[in-house]
């Protein structure tokens, strides 16, 4: 199938999570056959230093933050899937993806900027922890960064502005049920894209892609093949 134009970008949420275990390889792999313009993954520090990628602070009850990679890399995670260290990942997208990389863990942006700057071609680093994503602001200037706004988020073009004013984000990253035209429209003039998470309704999607959002983060790269 022919690739439509991309008058947005196609994040795959975690890789691609409909078909494959979340935050792994063959996950991120496919989300690249899918057409995928980039991908999200979240990222933690184990307690010898390795930024690995993984949603949750523990896997199999250990806290990733007290455990060394050489145990976590152990892991089974299903079929045969492992926990892989954000290097990895980096090196098996190359350059046919950017990727963001969700700051998860407790002030692990420095090593986050080392192995981004030393493995990654286009990146960008996000939070929901805007006092980190300061942080990543002061120490790389030069890093593409962004702000998450969670669901249920009061006054959402309020708090917008108030982010942007904070933090001076590239990107912004509300939930879906926060964007209307007002939204998409205060961002723009704050001159901010607007990345929307997590849109699984091809409904949704078309009506976003309508407002001008930027990009749109998936589950399922493939609802948004037609759009």
């Amino acid at each position: 199938m022919t690739k439509a134009p991309a008058r947005f970008e196609r994040v795959g949420h975690r890789g691609a999570p409909k078909e494959r275990t979340e935050n792994t390889l063959p996950g991120f792999l496919l989300a690249l056959e899918r057409d995928a313009d980039a991908v999200e993954l979240d990222v933690h520090v184990t307690l010898d230093g390795e930024v690995v990628v993984h949603h949750d602070p523990t896997v199999n009850r250990k806290p990733i933050a007290q455990t060394p990679w050489r145990d976590l890399s152990q892991i089974d995670l299903g079929g045969g899937d492992r926990i892989p260290r954000l290097r990895d990942v980096l090196e098996a997208i190359g350059t046919r993806a950017s990727v963001y990389i969700e700051l998860k863990g407790l002030a692990v942006e420095d090593q986050v900027i080392s192995v981004a700057k030393t493995f990654g071609h286009t990146y960008a680093l996000h939070s929901f922890d805007h006092d980190a994503i300061r942080r990543v602001a002061q120490k790389a200037p030069d890093i593409a960064r962004g702000i998450l706004l969670d669901r249920g988020t009061l006054r959402p073009t309020d708090a917008l502005r108030q982010a942007v004013e904070r933090s001076r984000p590239r990107d912004v990253w509300p939930h879906w049920s926060l964007v209307n035209e007002q939204f998409v429209r205060v961002a723009h003039e704050l001159k901010t894209r607007v990345i929307v998470w997590t849109v699984n309704s091809p409904g949704t999607a078309e009506i976003l892609v309508s407002l001008g959002a930027d990009a749109l983060c998936t589950d399922d790269l493939q609802i948004l093949a037609n759009l």
